[in-house]
């Protein structure tokens, strides 16, 4: 199924639920690194506030970002994986501001049943992983921010481990068959033995209980500390036109929040924005192995819907 027809479907599909109750309803697109705790996100805010239907609908970033700039989806929220999808997709046509709110590192993900599972480290995984029997993965980097973060830490790890062509050979390597939408896509192939390794956040990699192994800070976008020397690394992706190229220069990784243009219910978009920002909300994420900014930073603070305000640092 061609990209158009996802987005149809997607939009048929929420124009189908929102015929279907009286309550008043609140659509969220997000990354698909955040389901876990959007769902308990979502269930805890429709019991404080019952009289609210939360749907929330899970993607890579940027074909989340996608549906709102080319098929007008009418979501309520947005939330990233990667606050510059955000920034460079969306403001200031779609959007006015961005919320930073969480964090994240690169692990390789992998089971008991993976090839060489009991042999690899974060020193040898190159070579365990460029072995002809071993079938490893990542998302999409057009779609997903995990796509490409996991380019960026390839071109990381030839530097850190002084190993020139390292990159090159990591591409060549991985079928193009191994590349899916988003990085949850991936964990039923890990699941099913198809896969032995993928590239994914810690965060999902702790949600669903599997093995993982830790990167060096200099490779896994985590440290702040090392902002100049992850940009080092860079990828093109496609822009928010056809035709056009962007660049994505590495850097630590930060989710971004935004309330988009389309939204249908505004105010009980910021009320649900302002729950994730929230104590009660903050402490979910971290119960999901998800690590957040506190205090969250904004952008384009004079733009942001009053209730929020307070929540975020400018």
């Amino acid at each position: 199924m061609n990209r158009w027809l996802v987005f149809v479907f997607a939009a048929f599909l929420l124009l189908n639920w929102s015929c279907k109750s009286d309550q008043e309803k609140l659509f969220i697109l997000h990354a698909g690194s955040l389901s876990v705790p959007f769902k308990h996100i979502s269930e805890a805010f429709m019991d404080k506030y019952p009289e609210i239907l939360v749907k929330t609908e899970a993607a890579g970033s940027r074909t989340c970002a996608r549906k709102i700039t080319e098929l007008n989806v009418p979501a309520d929220v947005m939330a990233s994986a990667d606050s510059s999808v955000i920034r460079q997709l969306l403001i200031p046509r779609h959007a006015d501001f961005c919320i930073d709110f969480a964090t994240n590192e690169m692990v390789i993900m992998y089971t008991e049943r993976s090839l060489e599972a009991e042999k690899i480290t974060n020193r040898n995984w190159p070579e365990i992983l460029l072995k002809p029997q071993i079938q490893y993965g990542h998302s999409d980097p057009n779609a997903d921010p995990c796509g490409y973060r996991t380019l960026l830490c390839w071109q990381l790890a030839e530097q850190y481990y002084r190993r020139p062509g390292l990159y090159d050979l990591l591409v060549q390597s991985r079928p193009l068959k191994n590349i899916r939408p988003k990085e949850v896509d991936l964990l039923a192939l890990l699941e099913s033995g198809e896969l032995d390794y993928i590239f994914i956040y810690r965060s999902v990699a702790e949600q669903h209980h599997g093995r993982y192994l830790v990167l060096p800070d200099e490779i896994n976008l985590k440290t702040s500390d090392l902002s100049e020397y992850y940009q080092q690394a860079w990828v093109e992706l496609e822009g928010a036109i056809p035709g056009e190229k962007i660049i994505r220069k590495g850097a630590p990784m930060v989710y971004g929040i935004t309330i988009p243009k389309t939204a249908r219910s505004p105010r009980w978009a910021s009320r649900f924005v302002a729950f994730i920002l929230s104590p009660d909300g903050q402490r979910i994420m971290k119960n999901c192995g998800q690590p957040v900014i506190v205090p969250a930073r904004a952008d384009h603070f004079d733009a942001l819907p009053e209730l929020l305000k307070p929540l975020v640092q400018n």
